[in-house]
């Protein structure tokens, strides 16, 4: 198990039966980025992976 499984699988504890938008998803990655700008390249990479899962592999 990697060491940010750990915070995945918090997340999941926490909140795995809530549903949400990815309006919302935004917001808070948003204001994340804000919080810790030092982390901004993650959280676009997230973001851009997540946007093209259902693309063709190229």
């Amino acid at each position: 198990m990697y060491f940010t499984d750990r915070g995945i699988e918090e997340l999941e504890d926490r909140r795995g039966e809530e549903e949400f938008s990815f309006a919302w998803l935004s917001e808070k990655l948003s204001l994340f980025v804000d919080l810790h700008p030092e982390h901004e390249n993650a959280v676009e990479r997230l973001a851009t992976w997540l946007a093209r899962l259902d693309d063709e592999e190229e």
